[in-house]
């Protein structure tokens, strides 16, 4: 039994305070199963006992819940308000028993129960309440705020259904429904006396009040209601327990009795349908018109329930509005809660009846605004007709905000139109369109990049004219990562090592990791590294024969690429790296090439033909490269379906080699690098995203690096770039072109992958040919640094030691400091409720 963080390790579980706890947890459990589940041990299933864990750890979460609430109420804190359309939240169970302290006394306490914990775990269903980084990062600052006890609420919505579920059939992806809510969610509580009127559609109607001033009045066509579902989101040996609000859509009336009794069935709750689908499912397909006006519809609910909310509690505590920046720090997570600022702005002047000019003044003061992407066609942009179709009043006041920040503009900067132009809310070329980033720039405080080189390019390229305008807005918060989910939890092996080496701080102050620096250098923890490392490799490689059906070697070096499958992202690169290391085998079978597996994992927006294909160029590959006897045991190639959070929890602590392999200039940072790397896995990648500052933390010696750095690719786009002269120009390359396109990986057909093949030959628009000689160099290199073991082990534990600056509580602390300027808010845990002993009688 491994010993985890709060649980104390001369502290034995056979008698004492700690066989109590035991005890009580054995008891709490059997009570749950009864009076929670309506189950009795002779009958349960393995879902109701689940279900039975899960309820006895809620009960404990809710009294610290239920304390941080009236603690915050009490003192009337400044709150973090985080709207995000995305939160990818993970299994709960496993990570509330490290944040509790008792992951080691409930795996006791189930044992003697005779149940496996880890069965238990596998049983939760993962919430798919995002599509990646975005959601997960989301959830890794939820994870953080309460942890570093600052006050916090994160909004979005409730899906029904998830991101799908992932499957492949003959190599390619298909999509299954996102079911996660089929077998109930026991850490929800469901809030029907807090909902909220959201409108859509209609008209607007102008009008004078008694007192002279203009009015405008919504007429909606539709009218929404947002019923709230909270999460206790708990923090790691803290007392605070702050919250996550959920909204799911319903109709206002669900039953039209006048409709049925004239026996009109459909009609009768035709309005229930229509509504209910707003929280249906995540990201619905946006290239149908009924597509984008579903996922606008989606973005107006969870920003208008939230806005409306978080006044409702604002006056709990305070008579007035002018008082609501003091109050609130609302942090837009991206362009989609982009129209909180619009929405705002219509609640104070519309709803409270306050003037233009202090309503803007408290909006403004109200949000901030992190930008994700470098990406053009990720920041959106809605038609006008749609937007003022489904929206009419934020259209009305979109324009207003335009005009008068355009006349701000030709104030400071007279006489360029070029920039009114290019600064305008309002896209004027082709078919208009609302700009939503632009929005969300002017309508806050604040404005952050997610990376270094991130936010230098929003500065320079992106957003430059704003960061001209207002350049004291602009600054950086680098992305990072819970500790406790992707480390804590996923590496117990790591963890007990680490922790019997520098004590367990590291888990709540992850700069803590400095003190393993020196034991790089001992044999005799470099000797123990190596075996942690080498279990985790073992249970990946079962983990790949079991789902991929992948015979890996566990002693091989684990090449591991997980990620979003997109042409930026570049799998496409790897898979011509395998086929090099394929063919020089193939004509030299006595190569002196370390045996490698090289693993991918990630899912293909389901409309997004050539990432799906560079999926089917996986498993193609793999078919041939694994059922060679010439290459078995050298080289093994194998994909994962339907990457999630749980997957991952198997997938980091075992990888050696982390591909963080994009073109330069298009990750806004990446977190997916920072989980492999606190895992102990070196990088090979580009100067994109957080690689750049991960290189500088770790040392350049512990790094693999190449290709084209971000001006790099922004000069051959100036100066012309012709792919095919490199392919001209490298035999190596020609020769894995030439028979990729040949169809001696696609059973013959020499069809399937010509749209890739042209595509790098014609216009390679991420730059994989320019960099191809370069990454193949680079991991020639990784062969030669793998062979020295005791190198490559020394490496690998200071990759972990100097990661700190890469937890998601130091960005809290950024965020903190530099853009909410809030204060952590502590809650006292009450006697008997320390690490360890969280089932104390209350």
């Amino acid at each position: 039994m491994s010993e985890q963080p709060g649980t104390p390790a001369t502290e034995s579980m056979e008698h004492g305070p700690a066989r109590a706890r035991v005890d009580r947890w054995k008891k709490a459990f059997e009570e749950s199963l009864v009076t929670a589940v309506g189950r009795f041990p002779a009958v349960a299933t393995p879902n109701d006992r689940y279900l039975a864990l899960a309820h006895a750890v809620r009960d404990r979460l809710i009294h610290r819940w239920m304390r941080t609430g009236e603690h915050y109420f009490r003192n009337r804190v400044r709150s973090v308000v985080y709207l995000s359309a995305e939160f990818l939240l993970g299994p709960h169970l496993g990570n509330n028993l490290v944040n509790l302290g008792v992951l080691d006394e409930v795996r006791q306490a189930m044992s003697e129960l005779g149940l496996d914990l880890d069965r238990l775990l596998s049983q939760e269903e993962e919430p798919g309440l995002g599509n990646g980084g975005l959601g997960r990062l989301a959830a890794c600052y939820m994870d953080s705020l309460a942890t570093l006890e600052i006050p916090a609420i994160g909004y979005g919505i409730r899906y029904e259904f998830g991101i799908f579920d992932q499957g492949i059939r003959d190599g390619w992806q298909f999509e299954r429904t996102d079911k996660w809510l089929q077998l109930g969610n026991p850490w929800e509580i469901a809030r029907p006396e807090i909902a909220f009127d959201v409108k859509l559609g209609g008209r607007t109607e102008a009008s004078t009040d008694a007192s002279g001033r203009y009015r405008v009045r919504w007429v909606p066509e539709q009218v929404v209601r947002g019923i709230a579902y909270d999460t206790p989101i708990l923090g790691y040996r803290s007392g605070n327990v702050n919250m996550l609000r959920l909204w799911k859509a319903e109709a206002t009336e669900s039953f039209d009795f006048g409709a049925f009794n004239v026996g009109d069935y459909y009609g009768a709750v035709e309005e229930k349908v229509a509504s209910e689908t707003i929280s249906k499912v995540l990201y619905p397909n946006d290239e149908p018109a009924a597509g984008k006006a579903l996922r606008l519809a989606q973005q107006h609910f969870f920003v208008s329930c939230s806005l409306q909310d978080m006044l409702r509690i604002h006056f709990q505590a305070s008579p007035g509005l002018a008082s609501l920046p003091d109050r609130w720090a609302v942090q837009l997570n991206d362009t989609h809660p982009a129209l909180a600022v619009a929405e705002l702005m219509r609640l104070l002047v519309d709803e409270h009846g306050m003037e233009w000019e202090p309503a803007w003044e408290i909006t403004r003061r109200t949000f901030a605004y992190t930008n994700h992407t470098l990406l053009p066609e990720a920041l959106e942009k809605w038609p006008v007709a749609l937007f003022g179709g489904t929206l009419p009043r934020h259209l009305e006041i979109v324009y207003e905000i335009n005009a008068r920040f355009l006349g701000e503009v030709r104030d400071r900067f007279p006489g360029d139109e070029g920039r009114v132009q290019r600064l305008s809310l309002i896209d004027e070329e082709g078919a208009r369109s609302v700009r939503m980033a632009h929005l969300a720039a002017v309508g806050s405080h604040r404005i952050n990049g997610v990376a270094a080189l991130h936010s230098e390019l929003l500065r320079r390229d992106v957003l430059r004219d704003f960061a001209e305008l207002w350049p004291e807005k602009f600054t950086n918060v680098t992305n990072g990562v819970t500790p406790r989910r992707f480390v804590a939890l996923a590496n117990p092996g790591l963890t007990r090592l680490v922790t019997e080496a520098i004590g367990d701080s590291w888990v709540r102050d992850l700069d803590e990791l400095r003190r393993l620096e020196p034991l790089a250098d001992d044999a005799g923890f470099r000797e123990a590294w190596r075996a942690v490392k080498g279990a985790n490799r073992a249970a990946l490689a079962a983990e790949v024969g079991r789902r991929a059906g992948v015979t890996a070697d566990p002693a091989s070096l684990h090449d591991v690429q997980v990620k979003r499958i997109h042409e930026y992202k570049r799998q496409h690169l790897n898979v011509l790296h395998v086929l090099t290391l394929y063919l020089r085998l193939k004509r030299d079978p006595g190569l002196a090439a370390p045996p490698r597996t090289v693993l991918f994992a990630g899912k293909a927006a389901p409309g997004y033909a050539m990432a799906k294909l560079i999926i089917k160029l996986i498993h193609s590959v793999a078919e041939v490269v694994n059922a060679d006897l010439v290459t078995r045991g050298r080289l093994s190639v194998a994909f994962l379906p339907d990457y999630n959070v749980k997957n991952g929890l198997v997938i980091f602590p075992g990888a050696d080699l982390s591909e963080q392999i994009s073109t330069a200039g298009k990750e806004a940072s990446g977190t997916g690098n920072m989980k492999l790397a606190l895992n102990g896995a070196l990088t090979i990648g580009t100067l994109d995203g957080a690689n750049v500052e991960i290189r500088e933390a770790v040392g350049a010696e512990n790094f693999f690096l190449f290709g084209l750095t971000a001006e790099e690719v922004a000069r051959t786009w100036r100066d012309g770039y012709r792919p095919r002269d490199r392919y001209e120009a490298d035999p190596e390359l020609r020769e894995v072109l030439d028979v990729l396109a040949s169809g001696a990986f696609a059973r013959g057909d020499r069809d399937l992958f010509r749209p890739l093949v042209e595509g790098l030959l014609e216009s390679d628009p991420f730059r994989v040919l320019a960099d191809y000689r370069p990454y193949v160099d680079a991991q020639a290199r990784v062969e030669r640094a793998w062979r020295d073991v005791d190198g490559w082990t020394r490496a690998s534990i200071l990759n972990v030691a100097r990661m700190g600056g890469f937890s998601s509580d130091r960005s809290i602390r950024d965020y903190a400091r530099d853009v909410w300027h809030v204060q952590p808010v502590p809650v006292p845990i009450e006697n008997g409720e320390g690490a360890g002993s969280e089932i104390a009688p209350t």
